[in-house]
């Protein structure tokens, strides 16, 4: 293969730095990919070898990802070298795969002054090790109200990726490739941190400012100006309601007029689209925590457990007590 002159290559003479990926159970499949096929093209790309990896996993033989496909790991929790940078990969029910044997494990590198970072939902592992106290973090969106109702000592952010010290997070999908050409462009320059992504034919290179959903337009297929404030403004209020008639107000609108635009663009009223989404983050800290079902009528709008109960079923045809029983069955069959 003909050389690349993308970075000085005597400059990089040296052991490449490690990567540890250390795979969760039922960790998410694209956002582990994402993140070493950065490293490998980075290696390719400089005709050299600048980064290498392993594998780690609970008990050192298999784990099995989101797909179903199993992976045989390079072997289990052991200590790290102290130049080496840790990458916990998470994925679906990441508080079952968080074993107490994982936070022991990531405590005592993290006192060793091991770079720490969590793929996809694994940020939650890393703030049950207290590992992110104090710090900047992000999770997928999906797992965003659960977090904040357990850690509330991270600031948790909707970014894509965040490195704060020697943390890293990532929202999931791909922002691994994110996070993983900044790692590249940091070490190495711009130039090879872009040639991984012409590679992977990536144009769209995001930044820690960027944000990790669609704006409320894009999201809801209609773009107006009035309609997205009350709905941001709803999603932002969710555990104190807001009426219809202040929201109406803050934009400059009668209620009827508002009504009327709910109606048009969304085909359902201010009160039931605002419902729904209350209804939904029940759902979330239900599926995701081990809330009491009576904090999480609390932390979405409902002033008793009874009235939270019959909304949730006429919304979901069954009560939030059958709904966790279920969610639970499943995860464990």
């Amino acid at each position: 293969m003909q050389r690349h002159n993308i970075i000085d290559v005597e400059a990089t003479r040296g052991a490449p730095r490690r990567f540890v990926f250390v795979l969760l159970e039922d960790f998410t499949l694209l956002s582990f990919a994402a993140a070493i096929d950065c490293l490998r093209l980075a290696n390719r790309m400089a005709d050299q070898e600048l980064y290498s990896w392993r594998l780690l996993g609970e008990g050192g033989d298999t784990v099995t990802c989101s797909t179903g496909t199993v992976f045989k790991v390079d072997g289990d929790l052991d200590e790290m070298h102290r130049d080496d940078t840790v990458m916990i990969c998470g994925g679906r029910d990441v508080q079952n795969a968080t074993t107490r044997k994982v936070l022991n494990w990531l405590r005592r590198e993290a006192r060793r002054g091991i770079v720490i970072g969590g793929l996809c939902t694994a940020a939650y592992t890393l703030a049950k090790a207290g590992l992110l106290d104090g710090k900047r973090a992000t999770i997928h969106w999906e797992n965003h109200d659960s977090f904040s109702e357990e850690f509330l000592e991270v600031e948790l952010t909707k970014s894509v990726f965040v490195a704060d010290g020697n943390r890293m997070t990532t929202a999931g999908g791909t922002s691994s490739i994110d996070l993983f050409l900044q790692i590249i462009a940091d070490q190495y320059g711009e130039e090879l941190a872009n040639a991984v992504a012409d590679q992977q034919i990536y144009s769209a290179i995001r930044t820690d400012q960027d944000t990790q959903r669609l704006s409320i337009p894009t999201r809801i297929g209609v773009r107006h100006p009035k309609l997205s404030r009350v709905i941001q403004e709803m999603e932002q209020n969710i555990e104190e309601p807001i009426s219809p008639s202040v929201l109406a107000k803050d934009v400059g609108m009668s209620t009827r007029q508002l009504e009327r635009l709910f109606r048009r663009y969304l085909n359902r009223s201010p009160k039931r689209y605002y419902m729904e989404l209350r209804l939904q983050k029940a759902r979330n800290l239900l599926m995701q925590t081990d809330m009491s079902v009576i904090n999480v009528a609390l932390a979405c709008g409902f002033a008793s457990p009874s009235h939270f109960s019959k909304c949730y079923r006429a919304h979901y045809d069954t009560t939030p007590y059958r709904e966790r029983g279920a969610h639970a069955a499943r995860l464990s069959v």
